[in-house]
């Protein structure tokens, strides 16, 4: 089967012209040119690793609609507020989350580069991207990555049904002696909004268990949930599920632990604070918390040792007994890493709602760009 025939409903697209284009548009909302080219290239990975819920899918809805509404600054200021050889805090001053990142995980980098560990923590951010997009830094200068976020309320605690917590992602990355490192990026949740948010443009329920309402009991319907999520009348359900008996206190455990990290040690917004509306409905900005930490593996042992262990590790996982019926083991990233194969060959899969969109804005922001769906 072509990698193309699950995408029916979408037009592909080369990669460059779509960073460029978001890079454009970026520069025509105030941003420098060397800022829109971090965001763009953040946002367009998602896509390249087929993490389609962080992409040009939420290009408009999270940043070009909230720069608009005033409510994110698309001039990045990053003030240093405290630093010592090992660490920093960051304030980005409701800036572009990719950029105070960027320079966030960078300054780790290079603190561990002297010192074997660098740690920033950071405040008043804005949405970051993907997370694997940090630790892959780490990974690319022989390091061990983590990062971690908090984001507005989604996630309802452990017999709980109020959105209390974000999907706050813990995420870790370190190189191997594959082709491809090993990256865990996901939410503490079971699904993120952004992937709610792909269900509801592809018309696809969602499965049980992902959302459970005021009720105690799921939702599958992705429009309602969306709206839902906005009102509190529904939450995400933790890793683990609703209820202790799948293991949905580890979810929450870890969602809390990530708020806490995320929050605590630079002084930053957690929990409610983050719901973007003001207690007269007015929205106003999601000011995020961040830290990243960069570990020199060269200060524990040598680089080419522990990519080999680690490397023989993943083998020894993907190379062990299947289940019936499956076909084969995957081991964090291996998938992106596959996906990325596929659509360097193609470009990007583009769906309707999001040609509709980005076709608005080449007019509404005078660019002038061919689509391949013009």
């Amino acid at each position: 089967m072509d990698y193309r025939d699950s995408y029916s409903n979408c037009v592909w697209t080369d990669f460059n012209l779509l960073e460029n284009f978001m890079k454009d548009v970026f520069m025509k909302l105030g941003s420098s040119k060397e800022d829109a080219e971090i965001i763009a290239d953040v946002l367009i990975s998602a896509d390249k690793y087929g993490i389609d819920s962080h992409g040009i899918g939420r290009f408009k809805l999270i940043y070009v609609d909230r720069i608009e509404q005033g409510i994110l600054n698309p001039v990045t200021k990053i003030d240093i507020i405290k630093e010592t050889m090992t660490t920093a805090v960051l304030d980005g001053n409701n800036g572009m989350g990719h950029v105070i990142s960027k320079k966030a995980m960078q300054i780790a980098i290079d603190k561990a580069k002297i010192y074997g560990l660098g740690m920033t923590a950071v405040r008043d951010s804005s949405h970051y991207g993907i997370a694997g997009y940090y630790p892959l830094m780490c990974c690319e200068n022989n390091m061990i990555g983590i990062t971690g976020t908090n984001a507005r309320p989604s996630i309802a605690p452990t017999f709980g049904v109020e959105n209390m917590l974000g999907t706050n992602p813990l995420t870790i990355g370190f190189p191997t002696d594959e082709d491809f490192p090993f990256i865990i990026d996901c939410a503490t949740s079971i699904a993120q909004r952004g992937k709610i948010e792909a269900y509801a443009r592809a018309g696809k329920k969602l499965p049980e268990g992902w959302v459970v309402g005021v009720d105690g009991k799921t939702m599958t319907d992705p429009d309602e949930v969306l709206s839902a999520l906005v009102k509190g009348t529904a939450a995400l359900t933790p890793l683990g599920g609703i209820g202790d008996e799948t293991g949905g206190h580890k979810g929450y455990g870890y969602a809390v632990a990530v708020e806490v990290l995320s929050a605590a040690l630079s002084n930053a917004k957690y929990m409610k604070d983050l719901n973007g509306i003001d207690e007269h409905g007015k929205k106003i900005p999601f000011p995020l918390g961040h830290f990243f930490i960069a570990i020199n593996i060269e200060n524990f042992t040598a680089p080419e040792i522990f990519r080999s262990i680690s490397g023989n590790i993943m083998q020894q996982l993907r190379n062990s007994t299947k289940a019936a019926g499956e076909q084969k083991i995957y081991t964090a990233w291996e998938k992106e890493w596959l996906t990325y194969q596929q659509r360097s060959k193609y470009g990007c899969p583009v769906p309707e709602p999001l040609r509709k969109q980005l076709s608005e804005m080449n007019i509404k922001y005078d660019l002038k760009y061919n689509f391949p769906w013009d």
